[in-house]
């Protein structure tokens, strides 16, 4: 899953964001750039946010943002990797609704859907791969980490 992240080029480290929002639409940056999905698929995902709340933070640090509303603007399946240095707050009264790691997913079908999540959950039940992806800061740890844990 990395490795394949890596290969096409769906990374990106950040700094700061002002807000989810934004956190959301850079996630999508690199699927955007390589015609994977339409600015109208990214403003679903963000639309669905705000309509359902943060379901998209999975566990502390790990967001898997996501649209439920069909794949209208999604032309291809793939997952988005972006790691920020600040926490990005989803909820303010939820200390754990903050992420820090952003797989951003898009499929044209329920069933790629969900093979992406399931591959993800599974590489992301790896503790030290987290922390290895929660300390990586260039394309090379990155590496070094999808590597190190065949991910």
């Amino acid at each position: 899953m990395l490795k394949e992240i890596i290969e096409k080029g769906y990374f990106s480290f950040e700094q700061h964001f002002d807000d989810w929002q934004e956190a959301i639409r850079a996630g999508y940056r690199t699927l955007l750039e390589a015609g994977v999905v339409e600015d109208i698929y990214v403003q679903a995902v963000i639309d669905c946010v705000n309509k359902y709340g943060p379901y998209i933070v999975i566990v502390p640090d790990i967001a898997m943002p996501h649209s439920t509303e069909g794949a209208k603007g999604c032309h291809g399946t793939a997952i988005s990797f972006m790691k920020v240095e600040e926490p990005v707050d989803f909820d303010k009264q939820d200390p754990d609704k903050k992420a820090r790691l952003f797989f951003s997913l898009a499929a044209v079908d329920h069933e790629q859907h969900l093979h992406n999540i399931q591959e993800l959950m599974d590489a992301l039940m790896n503790e030290e791969l987290v922390n290895a992806l929660l300390e990586a800061h260039t394309v090379e740890e990155l590496q070094q980490a999808a590597q190190t844990y065949e991910a």
